[in-house]
């Protein structure tokens, strides 16, 4: 053999691991992108290609972007984040896969190298630190927060705001925001801070965890209210856990997996005895079922307790149909239609189970929603970090509120909130509920003619 093609022999191979530029652990998993053909049937499912028409928000269009930084071709940078954050991550282009390919896990991966690389920096940083690390994941200061929303709304500092035109001074979206934001009442942590379970009404059959959220218990604590009602009028002990904190879903949504991990770990062993974690926020709970996804690269033992963990958590509506619950009496007189919050139908599989649900109740009358599982662009935070798109597809999504209904229907708060706007914006008269607060409603209404209390 001859120096040369020794030479030709001894020389290493060129790998993709070799020329990635994806510089940091936790990289995008090649296995999510291996059997993407960039076929296109994913097209049709995205809001942001509906919007832009341009490939690069397309999913098929973000997939080969992760790919070409993986394979050296790109660079982590501007060009590359932009497409990366405006995605909604909504989930639909994998319902329409024909292959599955799992683009959100793409996404969320690809946006945990980008933050790496282009950390927020300035007053974008200050905030994102605030409330990512100094407000969410700490229960008693999100109470204090919401003690101070409860004032403002109660001390009539709202009402100065309002009709002194302050709103004005504010950007749309944030003004529109303050005016559908839901009154702040007591948490139910709060409410049942001194119990470690609260009791079924009658006879108990089953033992359920609440993860009660962290936002959710402070603006929609009623939400909250409503599904231990209906948990404890079906049979259900329902125990709420003291160290359980946020999901960590907006953190590894902007990119922060670190501390979404360290959020995750906390309620795996908040959560540990629990058989069955109930949610009532279609965004925690598909990310609890994603935590293995933020431990895939870590030691064996989170890996495994993430996936045990992941297999007890199950949506409440779902939950509630499986297991069985009582049907009310009473009449709720109402046309509703009912939306599919995306990490509830594309996220967790729910579709038929929140509708039966509401088919239940006497009185109701459901109005089929064209397009119901497009996403309302909610997304999180996405109507705050990316206003122009969210009101772009918020108002595809109003498009499709049919006119004849006096309620609409959801599983999520985000959604709520979002829809809340939209029935705002566009002068509609529609009343945004929680599937889980009509089967409360009912129930109650049903005690009231009973004459109890």
């Amino acid at each position: 053999m001859s120096m040369k093609e020794k030479d030709i022999v001894q020389e290493p191979p060129c790998t993709s691991e070799s020329l990635s530029n994806y510089l940091w652990k936790d990289k995008p998993d090649e296995d999510k992108w291996a059997d993407c053909v960039h076929c296109g049937m994913c097209l049709e499912a995205c809001p942001t290609y509906e919007l832009t028409g341009q490939e690069q928000h397309s999913p098929r269009g973000r997939v080969h972007l992760i790919k070409s930084v993986a394979d050296g071709k790109l660079e982590v940078n501007e060009q590359f984040m932009d497409p990366v954050f405006a995605c909604l991550d909504c989930k639909a282009c994998t319902t329409a896969c024909p292959a599955d390919v799992d683009v959100g896990g793409l996404i969320e991966e690809a946006r945990g190298q980008i933050r790496q690389a282009i950390p927020l920096t300035g007053w974008r940083g200050a905030v994102s630190k605030f409330f990512l690390h100094g407000l969410f994941p700490h229960p008693g200061r999100l109470q204090s927060a919401g003690n101070l929303l409860k004032l403002y709304q109660k001390s009539g500092m709202q009402t100065v705001v309002r009709k002194t035109g302050l709103l004005n001074i504010m950007p749309d979206h944030l003004a529109t925001m303050e005016t559908v934001m839901p009154e702040v009442k007591q948490s139910v942590r709060k409410k049942y801070k001194k119990e470690e379970v609260v009791k079924a009404k009658g006879e108990a059959k089953n033992e359920v965890a609440f993860l009660t959220g962290c936002v959710m218990d402070v603006m929609f604590s009623d939400i909250n209210d409503s599904t231990v009602n209906v948990l404890t009028r079906n049979g259900n002990d329902v125990a709420i856990p003291k160290k359980q904190t946020c999901c960590g879903a907006l953190h590894v949504h902007a990119g922060d997996r670190d501390m979404g991990r360290k959020l995750a770990k906390q309620n795996i062993e908040a959560f540990e005895d629990a058989d069955t974690v109930v949610a009532n926020a279609a965004g925690c709970g598909c990310m609890l079922t994603e935590y293995p996804e933020l431990f895939r690269e870590e030691e064996t033992e989170w890996r495994e307790r993430a996936e045990q963990f992941a297999d007890k958590v199950v949506d409440v509506s779902k939950y509630l149909h499986d297991s069985g619950y009582e049907k009310p009496k009473a009449e709720i007189n109402t046309k509703l239609t009912y939306h599919d919050a995306c990490h509830l139908a594309h996220g967790q599989g729910v579709r038929q189970e929140p509708r039966d649900i509401l088919l239940d109740i006497p009185g109701v009358e459901m109005v089929h929603m064209p397009n119901a599982d497009r996403c309302c662009g909610s997304a999180g935070i996405y109507n705050i970090t990316n206003p122009e798109m969210a009101d772009g597809v918020l108002e595809s999504k109003m498009e499709n509120v049919p006119e004849e209904v006096e309620m609409i229907s959801m599983g999520n708060p985000g959604c709520m909130l979002q829809m809340a706007m939209g029935v705002e914006k566009y002068g509609r008269n529609e009343k945004v509920v929680h599937t889980i607060q009509l089967l409360d409603w009912a129930y109650q209404k049903e005690d009231k003619q009973r004459g109890q209390t």
